[in-house]
């Protein structure tokens, strides 16, 4: 094992299994997740000033410190998921993924190297990590999915230095004896400065994003080609949702409680985002077909005026 917790490389056989024992074993974690939930939210828009990749669950993305298009990457809407962000000291370069239990080995491993292949030509630098969300939810999904990301990063070659976790209990908050997240979405500036966010601008293709999720796609997306500085979204087609007239017949309850790992945190929008994914999952049943023609990635680049992400023939 090559997971450095508070500067000590882990002996092989061993891996907290839950974030309660690695507060108990390292209580620095518990000084810098509270640090980290102390901090204002800050709300981000869409903004010619400000260069931002959202990463949507079950996605990644990774930029170096000097991209041309991006300043800040980030993500949001997360209670049960954990959003984790790996960086290389010397170069600056960052990979962040929004991870939901699917494709964890995999999203480890493509983390790691994409931000190795950004940092090549420094000599000095270690890859540090970061996992924020996952909070103490009543059936244990969170601690189960943190479990899963240490076990990833463990079992990878590279040594990785975890230097900070706000996730379990260090994400929580008690309102009305019920348990709801303090942070649900982070950002992070290509100076390595992590905070605390909410984002209005969730990118191109929301509704298609998310199809991925509510049709099988089990994979962790990787969304930007930093050579060429755009978003690029990979062919996939899944079957024709069984059911999907009968869910966007429901009330919003019925949503609510049976889509969600989370139903009782979840924030305001999450049932109008679903039904929007759904009517397009019912409007698109092939979308080899009708979205990714002649199976051609679709690729978004910023505009520099307006800040905002659009299609562009490539």
């Amino acid at each position: 094992m090559v997971l450095v917790l508070n500067g000590v490389i882990q002996d092989e056989t061993v891996c907290p299994k839950n974030s309660a024992t690695l507060y108990m074993q390292h209580p620095h974690y518990r000084t810098t997740a509270t640090q980290l939930t102390q901090m204002p939210v800050r709300i981000i828009t869409t903004s010619p000033q400000i260069g931002l990749l959202y990463v949507h669950q079950r996605e990644m993305g990774a930029v170096p410190s000097h991209d041309k298009q991006i300043n800040l990457i980030g993500s949001d809407d997360a209670t049960t998921c954990i959003i984790a962000v790996v960086k290389h000291t010397g170069s600056g370069a960052i990979s962040l993924a929004h991870l939901d239990g699917c494709g964890i080995d995999e999203a480890v491993s493509k983390m790691i190297s994409k931000v190795h292949d950004l940092s090549m030509g420094y000599c000095e630098g270690r890859i540090e990590l970061q996992l924020v969300g996952g909070y103490k939810d009543p059936n244990g999904h969170g601690e189960e999915l943190f479990y899963k990301i240490m076990q990833a990063f463990q079992n990878n070659p590279n040594e990785v230095d975890l230097t900070l976790c706000c996730v379990g209990e260090l994400n929580t908050i008690v309102r009305d004896s019920t348990n709801w997240p303090i942070i649900y979405g982070i950002g992070i500036n290509t100076t390595g400065e992590i905070f605390p966010a909410k984002f209005e601008d969730k990118g191109p293709e929301i509704n298609l994003r998310q199809a991925r999720n509510f049709t099988g796609g089990k994979t962790v997306l990787d969304i930007y080609d930093s050579h060429s500085g755009m978003i690029k979204i990979d062919p996939f087609n899944y079957d024709p949702l069984r059911g999907v007239d009968l869910w966007l017949a429901q009330p919003d309850e019925i949503i609510l409680q049976h889509l969600s790992t989370s139903p009782q945190v979840e924030p305001p929008h999450f049932v109008s985002q679903t039904r929007a994914t759904l009517k397009y999952i019912q409007d698109n049943p092939f979308p080899a077909i009708t979205v990714f023609r002649e199976n051609r990635p679709l690729y978004f680049k910023r505009n520099e005026t307006t800040g905002a992400w659009e299609p562009l023939r490539y």
